[in-house]
């Protein structure tokens, strides 16, 4: 989760919703790693997990990412869920909980769906304080500069 957070730091610097994220396999090598990345990219599925998801299966060159680990610092939301259920990872690690678009447990839980296909360990709120401080950090800088600039442009 360290490693996930300095990922996070990234996105941050480019102005992204500060969230990393980090595969792993048994042997904890890594397999992908990634950072929100959908503004600077124009994507909507550029988050972290997917990121992460996307250099693992390059790298293994198969979809299926069994026997592995996902770290990230926020809840997955559905899109990232439904990337995490199809890739076969065995395992999730996340930290803060999102409880506006959260999928595994803060909104709805994805995985308990009786009907899938694919059973995962889950294991939330690992380093949940700081996670959630980094994200809590930058969106109280960005309502500062937002204001700031309004501020400005009722000035001038």
């Amino acid at each position: 989760m360290h490693h996930a957070l300095r990922l996070a730091e990234n996105a941050e610097g480019e102005g992204e919703i500060p969230v990393g994220a980090v595969l792993v396999d048994k042997d904890g090598n890594i397999l992908g790693e990634g950072w929100n990345r959908s503004i600077s990219l124009s994507d909507p599925t550029a988050h972290a997990e997917i990121q992460a998801i996307r250099m693992a299966g390059q790298k293994l060159g198969n979809y299926r990412l069994l026997d592995t680990t996902l770290y990230v610092t926020l809840e997955p939301c559905t899109m990232c869920a439904g990337a995490i259920l199809h890739s076969r990872i065995g395992r999730l690690v996340f930290g803060a909980s999102d409880y506006k678009t959260g999928a595994i447990g803060s909104r709805f839980h994805f995985f308990e769906e009786y009907k899938m296909n694919h059973f995962l360990i889950i294991r939330g709120g690992v380093m949940a304080q700081a996670c959630r401080q980094k994200i809590s950090q930058f969106f109280k800088k960005r309502r500062a500069e937002k204001k700031e600039a309004k501020a400005k442009a009722n000035g001038a």
